[in-house]
């Protein structure tokens, strides 16, 4: 790392025009060595120490000079809190917001150190993942074939037409896996980085029991299984949300306060949705109605007939159900946005909700930077495995492109 530091300097001094952010960097460094020096001066702790015993320690010029150097230092974000300190007469208050302070420049400073290493400590674990995971397949020639079964399926599917809930093969299937017989002439072909990102939202549909996870990405199983399962309960969020508000109406749902309320209750209820489906939607549906009730009085609004009432347990009941209309759909649009992420990258995505998702951006959007950022890492790690593997998937001359594109 320390080499890397000093070759990446070079290239940026080297390049046309001179890139000089990292030579400015160390001048900053010098200053602030030159800065240690007059500190240890200024606060020399043996002369203050006998300035003390006889009386002659002058605090109000110690203060300001402590605070001076704050300013000096401090981000600007913190210079308002800096300020205040100086109007501060008591001694005591004062050193407390000195530290106080101080501990938040401590932070900053922190995350400024991990910010600026950050790209340095990323290629260097890129490059360590790759060199570890191609010492391994030196020594087991096939390490990469249930990844490449996995890329053969994700190719398939994206010309295929697959049921609303596919399912990937069991373990009990043949490692044997014969890849799509494409016609020559086929304009349709997708292009590779299409069929590592449909690879990608597979992983999402993986069946527990199938062990034949593919061998570059056994290190993010837990993770893919955690989103998973986070995947799953807002599928069923948003469901429930949906239905409330086609009875109560767009008034009663416009109140944040009130979405909050039917989200912690639902999210608490629904903690055992896997193991009880059915008893915990049966929960969700009382404790929704009930809630819809009192919110539509409170607010003036007529209340719910006893057949809407019933009509609205019935459909939250009903999402226990996998085949459950409104379920299949949230969970088509939750995968399409992911889908999105992928391809048009975070920012442009989290523009463009599709519908009936709104009620859950904030969840969403947190479940996509993670899914994003994980596949991101993974993609440049093991780019070069996968765009020789999908040489032999996709024909190479039909291909729309040749190599990987990064997310």
């Amino acid at each position: 790392m320390y080499n890397a530091f000093w070759d990446h300097l070079k290239e940026q001094l080297l390049s046309t025009p001179p890139n000089f952010t990292c030579a400015l960097g160390l001048l900053k460094e010098v200053k602030e060595n030159r800065l240690k020096n007059e500190i240890e001066e200024a606060l020399d702790m043996d002369l203050l120490k006998q300035e003390a015993e006889h009386g002659a320690l002058d605090v109000p010029h110690l203060s300001n000079y402590i605070l001076n150097l704050m300013t000096l230092l401090c981000a600007p974000v913190r210079d308002e809190a800096v300020k205040k300190l100086e109007s501060i007469t008591d001694p005591v208050q004062l050193l407390r917001g000195i530290f106080h302070v101080l501990g938040l420049m401590k932070m900053d400073m922190v995350n400024y150190t991990i910010q600026s290493l950050r790209p340095y400590l990323q290629e260097h674990s890129i490059q360590y993942e790759r060199a570890k995971f191609q010492e391994l397949l030196d020594k087991q020639p096939n390490l990469l074939d249930y990844t490449t079964k996995w890329l053969t399926k994700a190719a398939t599917d994206l010309v295929t037409p697959y049921p609303s809930s596919p399912e990937l093969p069991s373990s009990s299937s043949s490692m044997a896996c014969s890849f799509p017989n494409w016609a020559a002439d086929n304009s349709d072909l997708p292009s590779p980085t299409m069929v590592l990102y449909q690879g990608y939202l597979n992983l999402l549909l993986w069946d527990p029991e199938n062990e034949e996870f593919p061998e570059t990405l056994l290190m993010d199983r837990i993770r893919l299984q955690e989103m998973e399962f986070h995947l799953h309960q807002l599928t069923i969020l948003a469901s429930v949300l949906l239905v409330a508000r086609s009875f109560c109406g767009k008034v009663l749902f416009s109140s944040p306060e009130f979405v909050d309320k039917l989200k912690c209750i639902t999210k608490a209820l629904t903690e055992e949705f896997n193991s009880r489906p059915e008893e915990a939607m049966l929960s969700v549906s009382e404790k929704v109605s009930q809630e819809i009730h009192h919110g539509l009085k409170d607010m003036g609004l007529t209340a719910l007939t006893n057949e809407n009432s019933a009509s609205l347990m019935g459909q939250l009941q009903n999402i226990a159900k996998k085949e459950n209309c409104v379920r299949s759909i949230i969970d088509q649009r939750i995968r399409l946005f992911l889908k999105c992420c992928l391809v048009r990258g975070m920012q442009e995505s989290l523009l463009h909700f599709p519908g009936g998702l709104i009620v859950i951006e904030g969840e969403l959007a947190e479940l996509g930077w993670k899914f994003v950022n994980l596949m991101r890492h993974n993609q440049q790690v093991f780019s070069p495995y996968y765009a020789e593997i999908l040489k032999n998937i996709i024909p190479p001359a039909e291909a729309q492109e040749t190599e990987v594109e990064p997310i």
